[in-house]
């Protein structure tokens, strides 16, 4: 049996990061990857991007993370409110400003995607990870969509599952032949009801393999108040407080 944890949108959430990788030392996982996103709405982007660094996990590029490397203008999304887009800007700029030209460069060189491959027993594995889709990290794909773009992503990446984060909301949905494709939810910026933060955690065995979404509680408080104490809207502390309504 082996066990790897995927996680992914941090989002500058460093309390929200530290409880994830704590409880996944618990867990004696040790093989952990990051689907990028380490940046932006909370104010430890350098300090997540360097604890990345530090314990050597393989991160991929998110859209947060490249916007801020190669300074990509910010776009308004027709999907925010005039509230949300005006504070998005804020904060992204709030990014650029604050992060180190080390951390920069870090964020500039992460790969699009990561294959990997595990074998236990006769059985081999193939797991691809993205951010959001195979062609962009910048898709929207939800639980909801059609089960053919999913079953088209497994067959194009010749893999047996495939994880993909960037929406903030989890998902597991199976198909035949054991095949999976996995939303591991959002570490420091979820969008689900409970707030609490997400990760996926891949157990394999010769026969199967299980996803579980493991969802929980952090210091929740100490990243509200530090946002609110920088120069941060305060519209993404309401936001992990829940006190805004849920935008997908």
């Amino acid at each position: 049996m082996i066990q790897i944890a995927v996680f992914s949108d941090v989002h500058g959430n460093l309390p929200a990061l530290n409880a994830v990788l704590q409880d996944m030392e618990k867990r004696g996982i040790q093989q952990k990857f990051c689907l990028g996103d380490l940046v932006d709405f909370a104010p430890w982007g350098n300090e997540v991007t360097e604890k990345i660094k530090h314990l050597n996990i393989p991160c991929l590029m998110g859209n947060h993370d490249e916007r801020i490397a190669f300074d990509i203008p910010v776009v308004p999304l027709s999907k925010h409110s005039q509230e949300e887009t005006e504070a998005r800007f804020i904060a992204i700029d709030y990014s650029k400003q604050h992060i180190t030209k080390e951390n920069k460069k870090f964020l500039s060189a992460l790969p699009f995607h990561l294959k990997l491959n595990y074998k236990v027993g006769k059985k081999q594995w193939n797991i691809q990870l993205v951010h959001s889709s195979l062609s962009s990290n910048d898709t929207y794909l939800y639980e909801s969509e059609n089960d053919e773009v999913f079953a088209a992503m497994l067959k194009e990446s010749q893999s047996d599952i495939v994880v993909m984060g960037h929406t903030h909301l989890s998902f597991r949905k199976s198909f035949e032949n054991n095949k999976w494709a996995i939303n591991c939810g959002s570490v420091g910026r979820s969008k689900e009801e409970n707030r609490l933060a997400s990760y996926l955690v891949l157990t394999m065995g010769e026969e199967q393999i299980i996803p579980e979404i493991v969802q929980i509680a952090y210091p929740l408080e100490e990243t509200v108040h530090a946002i609110e104490e920088s120069g941060i809207p305060n519209y993404y502390a309401d936001f992990l407080r829940n006190e805004k309504a849920l935008m997908l």
